[in-house]
């Protein structure tokens, strides 16, 4: 006898339905076609055993396993359930045989039955509704999060018997029920770190606000325990909440690569991720025989904070510059390309020598003559170039520590931040693709920052005697331009300029001397 499942393989962030056909007949040997790899090739044992300890059966007759379309690679344990009802259904073992192919169903078996989480569930969930199933049965870790789709009907299980029961008519699924947009708004403004407990370093708040305001990228630079972790960290408090289609897209990315947490049905606060210096380049950027996405999309929509940037193998950094620019990441491989959102801010720190002290107001550099400049040398100059804001953070005194009143909160900067941020969706309605000052073309520049014959020549005489790089002349206008918007001017000011400029430290010629 013939029947067929449904099941779902994930690639890049989408999903694609697969069929499940599985044809019982006389003979002998098992068969499993349509490339599957060996996760899904030792599904075998898992069934029989699952199927022995409630009692059924593998059949020892000629078996014959389909997983189509055939010429796609399907990868992980995910087809377990679904392989394992087409056998029963196959088989005869189980009655309403026929139900099977209105539902789509994932999950990985135990050897006892028990059936275990997935990856993907959200994409899985979202080609359900679009391919028109009646349902979605997968593992009640993941109900959650594929409930959030509407007008589909998810159901969790946790055991094989609650399957066959449900679709002998012998026990009743009951759909998950999630108000997603109550959860998402609630749990919007709520923050681990908060900038009222920075003490000091109001001049790297200031900053961080105009870096959150224009999504622009930025690099601290100062000795150890200036502060640069900590002020890095507070960053995601300030940023502009997640819209719902931000959230979905950064759900898809963290539901492919397994990084969800457990019954999360959405994210609903921008990620932060800090890699380790000792990350490879595929780690970053995503990789592997099927591709998987790497820190950069895990960053998608919010931060991705590089300590000690100098410390970064040169290679790793240099892939994220292609990435950085177009805010995707293409992973090809012989056989597939897959294409993953990488819309992030980068932040990075860096000590400004390898001791640590170059340019502290107390303490004396250590290091040999030409290891400041080979230092900062490991940071390539097209790199360097995409980050917009370069900030010198230096150590907090004891005067500021031992006060007492709390700083400024995240919440009132971030009130700023979203409205310099409306302001920019207004700007750029028109634009495709443009949501902030930070991703806007040479020559829409042009048009949306415009200065006066005063402020021509106090940018003049700052590339003159400062001897900033050419490069910095379009960081300087677009960081001018969130600085004019935090302050509500629809021109841009000599002030704003002179704020703008201070923000290039590592393009000043003989900075490092």
């Amino acid at each position: 006898m013939l029947t067929k499942t449904f099941g779902s393989a994930v690639y890049g962030v989408e999903a694609l339905p697969i069929t499940v056909e599985v044809h019982v007949t006389t003979g002998q040997k098992f068969f499993m076609v349509g490339l599957p790899d060996n996760a899904v090739k030792e599904s075998a044992q898992r069934i029989e055993s699952a199927l022995k300890s409630i009692r059924y059966y593998m059949p020892r007759t000629k078996v014959i396993i389909n997983l189509a379309p055939a010429d796609i690679k399907k990868t992980g344990s995910a087809f377990d359930l679904p392989i394992a009802m087409a056998i029963l259904g196959a088989s005869e073992q189980i009655p309403n045989a026929e139900r099977l192919p209105e539902y789509m169903i994932m999950g990985e078996l135990s050897l006892d039955g028990n059936i275990q989480p997935v990856k993907g569930a959200l994409p899985i969930a979202i080609t359900a509704k679009n391919e028109g199933f009646k349902g979605l049965i997968l593992p009640v870790q993941n109900c959650r999060e594929a409930a959030m789709v509407s007008q589909l009907k998810v159901y969790g299980v946790s055991h094989i018997n609650e399957v066959i029961g449900f679709f002998k008519d012998e026990t009743t699924l009951r759909p998950v029920i999630v108000n997603t947009k109550e959860e998402f708004y609630q749990s919007q403004n709520s923050f681990e770190f908060d900038f009222s407990e920075v003490k000091g370093q109001e001049n790297i708040k200031r900053a961080l606000e105009v870096t959150a305001a224009g999504g622009h990228n930025a690099i601290l630079i100062g000795p150890p325990g200036a502060g640069k972790t900590m002020l890095a960290k507070r960053l995601p408090s300030i940023l502009p909440p997640l819209t719902l289609q931000e959230a979905l897209e950064t759900t898809k990315i963290h539901s492919v690569a397994g990084k969800l947490p457990a019954h999360t049905t959405l994210l609903s606060r921008r990620p932060f991720r800090s890699p380790h210096h000792s990350i490879s380049d595929a780690a970053l950027v995503g990789g592997g025989g099927i591709p998987q996405p790497g820190e950069i999309s895990l960053s998608h929509n919010g931060v991705l904070f590089l300590d000690e940037l100098p410390e970064f193998k040169r290679s790793v950094l240099e892939v994220m510059r292609q990435p950085m620019e177009e805010r995707k990441v293409t992973i090809s491989r012989a056989k597939v390309a897959v294409d993953f959102p990488a819309s992030f801010m980068l932040i990075a720190s860096m000590n400004p020598c390898p001791c640590g002290f170059y340019n502290h107001p107390e303490k004396e550099c250590t290091c040999p003559s030409g290891a400041v400049q080979k230092y900062l040398n490991k940071i390539s100059g097209p790199l360097l170039d995409r980050i917009d804001l370069h900030v010198e953070v230096t150590p907090v005194p004891f005067s500021a520590l031992a006060v007492q009143k709390a700083g400024e909160s995240s919440e009132a900067i971030r009130e700023r931040v979203i409205k310099a941020r409306e302001i920019q969706a207004e700007r750029y309605k028109q634009s495709e693709g443009i949501y902030c000052n930070a991703q806007v073309s040479s020559k829409i520049l042009k048009e949306v920052c415009r200065i006066d014959a005063m402020g021509q020549s106090l940018l003049k005489t700052a590339m003159d005697r400062l001897n900033l790089s050419a490069r910095a002349y379009d960081r300087i206008l677009k960081v001018s331009r969130t600085i004019a918007d935090l302050a509500g001017s629809g021109a841009i000011l000599p002030e704003h300029l002179a704020e703008a400029i201070q923000y290039r430290s590592l393009d000043r010629e003989g900075w490092a001397g």
